[in-house]
């Protein structure tokens, strides 16, 4: 009984003692990866088949690639409009040509407009959220599957 006693407060004292922070030294290679995932944070992504509209290049231009397959047929860009001017939108596929399109405009009073072709200019007269459409033309052959880019301007009136 004495020493389960004893035993058990060894246990205790050894338990109750503070710990020393070892932290290492950041590495070259720490800080390299930590300045690669902010700037992929800084990338507009497609994620299942939206892409959000956050981050403008050093042009001042929204850029972001996006991908329509068999199972995402369109793609909705989603942005926000802080100021009433006019969007330069265009769509440029990796090969080259395809049949791609601006298929509508959603206004953020729930209003549309469309459908566009492969480059779109219109003005926004609301404040708000917009949704872009893109997908590949129902009155043409083959629809398009396959990598694009997308550049939107803003331009304040």
């Amino acid at each position: 009984m004495k020493n389960s006693l004893i035993l058990l407060l060894t246990i205790f004292f050894f338990s109750c003692q503070q710990k020393e922070n070892n932290i290492a030294p950041l590495k070259v290679t720490d800080t390299i990866a930590a300045q690669k995932k902010i700037i992929e944070k800084k990338q507009n992504k497609q994620t299942g088949d939206t892409i959000v509209m956050n981050f403008k290049n050093e042009k001042g231009l929204f850029t972001a690639e996006g991908n329509l397959d068999s199972i995402h047929s369109k793609t909705y860009i989603k942005f926000n409009n802080e100021n009433t001017g006019e969007l330069k939108a265009k769509i440029i596929p990796t090969d080259g040509k395809g049949n791609i399109r601006f298929n509508q405009i959603i206004f953020p009073d729930k209003t549309s407009d469309g459908p566009f072709g492969m480059d779109l200019n219109i003005s926004l007269n609301q404040k708000g959220n917009y949704i872009l459409v893109i997908g590949h033309s129902l009155m043409a052959d083959n629809p398009f599957f396959g990598k694009f880019k997308i550049e939107l301007e803003n331009k304040k009136e």
